[in-house]
């Protein structure tokens, strides 16, 4: 029993840091979605490679 609750103490802990980096990072960008490790590529981005293509181009 006490290594579950240890356990769950410790989730809690991970839980309100990540709600607090999650919070320190909205008022530093502003709401809505960032991209952590790598920049967001948007589906309307132009790419010239062939899988990106449309097969009626070809």
């Amino acid at each position: 029993m006490k290594k579950k609750k240890q356990k769950s103490r410790l989730d809690d802990v991970i839980k309100a840091m990540r709600r607090g980096n999650r919070e320190g990072q909205q008022e530093v960008l502003g709401p809505g979605f960032h991209a952590t490790n790598r920049v967001y590529r948007s589906k309307k981005t132009y790419t010239r490679k062939q899988k990106h293509k449309n097969n009626e181009d070809t």
